[in-house]
């Protein structure tokens, strides 16, 4: 029996390492049949993670290539494909639904979306967050890193941000879909951050807020105000962007909130202390641990296996009785160098052979 485009596509999504797992009541087909139209699902089902140009994926599929190329670009325009400079001019290729093409409908989405989104998240996607490794990492508020310890560049926010030349700012879609289905939680919009090594690549955009150096600092900052845990993508080089997290809306860490996920982010390779002759047990710090990290018995004290190392809790401290310090070698967690060194990770545990999609 030959499979709809829609089928095809899931399970082309699914086949990638990030994964886009099945429900038994087809809630993923009817959230793609919401994205896309027959003819792109057709195509996109057919693309793989290396970008091609559209002459070569007319040639490859067989296709006329104005049509091809007219409707790879209309679909990287609405964020469902990738595309990008290669070789021979602009080539296209598969994007995985998360991180990624659900991202970009940030500017699009509506309640139907949102609806649709929830409806496929409930029912599979703890599936995906459930694998190693983790789409996330923990990176931790640089103010509560002792001034004298070692952090390497991907390790520290200012680092990332110092290292870019364009910022830009964009609603983040995970509260906004828990607004539009009845559920806002308090935290800020506007502090999904995202930077380029292309003077000015923000300058028109649509959707994201361009700013200057000092106008990301401050983004951060709300974001560190607010409780928020920043997260960035699980590999040490090639970032583009800074999450900032919480339990009641983010996508992923909503999946230890309500389907108890232990581990759905990396951890940081810090992990909090607290310094008992200034510990008051004023319990501000427990407020803003999203992780359920901190108890109390004559101070505060930390559950090292819970602890992420975000740092929110120093940061909070009205005592500066909490500081964040480097964990024991052993404890450290590798972080995957690229994004192809953690795609082949993640491939080998959900045991799935990436040779037809790369």
């Amino acid at each position: 029996m030959e499979l709809s485009p829609y089928q095809s596509l899931a399970e082309r999504l699914n086949a990638l390492p990030d994964g886009f797992p099945p429900t038994e009541d087809g809630a993923e087909l009817r959230l793609l049949q919401f994205l896309y139209t027959p003819e792109e699902a057709q195509l996109a089902a057919q693309l793989r993670l290396t970008k091609e140009t559209s002459n070569e994926i007319a040639s490859r599929l067989e296709l006329d290539h104005k049509t091809t190329r007219d409707l790879l670009k209309k679909m990287s325009r609405k964020g469902l494909i990738a595309a990008g400079k290669v070789k021979g001019g602009i080539g296209f290729g598969l994007e995985p639904f998360v991180v990624g093409i659900y991202e970009h409908q940030a500017g699009r989405i509506d309640k139907e979306l949102a609806k649709r989104f929830e409806d496929y998240y409930q029912q599979s996607f703890s599936t995906a967050l459930d694998v190693k490794p983790q789409f996330h990492r923990v990176i931790p508020v640089n103010e509560t890193v002792a001034v004298d310890m070692e952090v390497l560049p991907f390790e520290s926010i200012t680092s990332l941000i110092d290292q870019a030349n364009a910022w830009g700012v964009l609603d983040c879609i995970c509260r906004k879909q828990k607004a539009l289905i009845g559920e806002a939680c308090d935290h800020p919009l506007e502090v999904c951050m995202v930077f380029n090594d292309r003077p000015d690549a923000f300058d028109g955009n649509p959707v994201i807020r361009a700013l200057d150096r000092e106008g990301a600092y401050a983004v951060m900052r709300t974001a560190s105000d607010a409780g928020l845990v920043h997260a960035i993508g699980n590999k040490q080089d090639g970032h583009s962007y800074i999450c900032n997290c919480c339990t009641c809306s983010c996508g992923i860490l909503r999946g230890m909130a309500e389907m108890g996920v232990a581990n759905v982010v990396a951890r940081s390779p810090f992990v909090a202390t607290v310094d008992e002759d200034l510990c008051t047990k004023c319990e501000t710090c427990s407020d803003y641990c999203q992780f359920d990290a901190i108890t109390y018995q004559e101070i505060a004290v930390i559950d090292r296996n819970r602890c992420v190392g975000c740092g929110l809790c120093a940061f909070h401290c009205p005592d500066e009785a909490m500081t964040l310090e480097r964990r024991p070698s052993e404890e450290v967690l590798p972080v995957p160098k690229t994004i192809s060194e953690w795609r082949m990770d993640r491939a080998a545990a959900r045991g799935i052979n990436m040779d037809d999609v790369l």
